[in-house]
């Protein structure tokens, strides 16, 4: 009976080992579902506007965030994540430099969480929200570290040319002056230049101080459209931006301001914003286009449509760049202070006029330094374009899909043709659309 017991048990023993076998032989992703997520990488981008720190990870997390004081301090709290060398290298990833995060620490806080210690170096309002997977990322958990009081576009404008600006009133015309190669004190009254004329009238292109925003398409978590051999259209963007920049500003009577000035992501409205709070006469946007075929090539130029698109390509290209909040990364959960402020406006027919003339001109001198891919201005609802008071144009430099045309917004010396095509287009368009007087905006927060 004993004999016959222990002989029962054992096969009953063999028969669930070998059931458990079955089991595992016929699942083996049950072990994987019980494994932590992980984070996969650690990007930071620094910038005046502000610091974002993303983390990218495999798999939804769940995290509470807190601030602490003295010192100032970001706390955030993620449960059930893996503590991996990524993690661990968080506090060699913050610049020396950066605007806002002094430091910035991962541990294990207790069993089952990871804390983040961000130390600020100045008060901040920081915003910390999840993103869903979109095109080449994964979940991301993103950390925005705001200014308590964020820069005066305005007041940056006038103090980057305080030494050739003389002090305004935004009710008044705005007044150039010459740059003293010394300068005594007490301070003598500025002069102002000869203003430039056109050859053909005599008149002045411009008798007034005029604004141009240009904004570098994309930044930071958007890389936008990328080249066969590599090349980010953010980062030729912003080269090409900054080119034109210094050529419009060496230019009497005219000034520019950048929506973005190193690699970070600006929310398609706020780039509006951004022109608007400048009291800008144009605003180009500078974009390096992609199609699925590498052999298409050459510029174009794009301006607002209340109506509908006036190509296939070009409502798809205007889908693809309103896309790019997704990519980027915009807080859906934040109060949207600017939005009622800058696209509710049910009238824009006058500045859409305006801008098709402003196309115009600009394809027709883009056509001397490149293959046009269209020769005709098109139209397609592109969100950045909807200020509705300011003259705006997107301007697709070349297709960085293309391999030759990707070499070439690579090169300094075409960058700079490009530029200076572009400085002629707006000097046709103010040379036949002189800007009237500078009208007081409406406070705009």
């Amino acid at each position: 009976m004993y004999k016959g017991t222990r002989l029962s048990l054992g096969r009953r023993q063999l028969l669930r080992y070998a059931g458990a076998s079955l089991i595992l032989s016929v699942s083996p992703l049950a072990g994987a579902a019980t494994k932590l997520p992980s984070v996969l990488a650690v990007r930071i981008w620094p910038a005046a506007d502000y610091t974002r720190v993303t983390l990218e990870h495999d798999a939804p997390l769940k995290y509470s965030h807190f601030i602490v004081e003295n010192p100032d301090r970001l706390v955030v709290d993620i449960e059930g994540v893996e503590f991996n060398s990524v993690l661990d290298s968080l506090a060699r990833k913050v610049a020396t430099d950066d605007p806002y995060i002094k430091l910035l620490r991962a541990g294990r806080f207790k069993p089952g969480v990871v804390r983040l210690v961000m130390e600020l170096k100045t008060k901040a309002t920081p915003q910390v929200f999840e993103l869903k997977p979109v095109g080449e990322y994964g979940h991301r958990l993103v950390l925005d570290v705001y200014p308590v009081n964020p820069p005066d576009p305005m007041m940056a404008l006038l103090e980057g040319r305080k030494d050739a600006v003389e002090p305004l009133k935004m009710e008044q015309d705005f007044q150039i002056a010459e740059k003293k190669p010394e300068e005594p004190a007490p301070r003598k009254p500025l002069e102002a230049p000869e203003v430039q004329t056109s050859k053909k009238s005599g008149k002045p292109i411009v008798d007034r101080l005029v604004t141009i925003t240009l904004d570098p398409g994309h930044g930071g978590e958007d890389p936008g459209a990328i080249g066969k051999g590599g090349s980010y259209e953010k980062n030729v963007t912003l080269e090409v931006a900054k080119r034109l920049k210094a050529r419009i500003d060496a230019e009497p009577n005219m000034r520019a301001v950048l929506t973005r000035d190193s690699d970070f992501f600006v929310p398609l409205q706020m780039r509006v914003q951004k022109a608007r709070r400048v009291q800008s006469d144009l605003f180009l946007s500078i974009h390096a286009d992609a199609w699925i075929k590498p052999d298409a090539r050459g510029s174009s130029v794009f301006v607002l449509s209340e109506k509908g698109a006036s190509s296939t390509q070009a409502r798809l290209l205007a889908q693809r760049e309103n896309e790019a909040d997704l990519v980027g990364g915009v807080n859906l959960g934040a109060k949207d202070l600017f939005l009622a402020r800058t696209l509710l406006d049910l009238s824009q027919t006058a500045t859409i006029n305006d801008s098709l003339k402003l196309g115009k001109y600009l394809l027709g001198e883009l056509g001397a330094v490149n293959t046009l891919h269209k020769n005709n201005v098109e139209q397609a609802s592109f969100a950045v374009l909807k200020a509705p008071d300011i003259p705006s144009a997107l301007i697709e430099t070349a297709f960085i899909s293309n391999p030759e045309e990707e070499r070439r917004l690579n090169d300094d010396a075409y960058q700079e043709k490009l530029a200076e095509a572009i400085v002629r287009g707006i000097r046709q368009y103010f040379i036949r659309n002189p800007p009237g007087p500078k009208a007081r905006l409406a406070a705009l927060g």
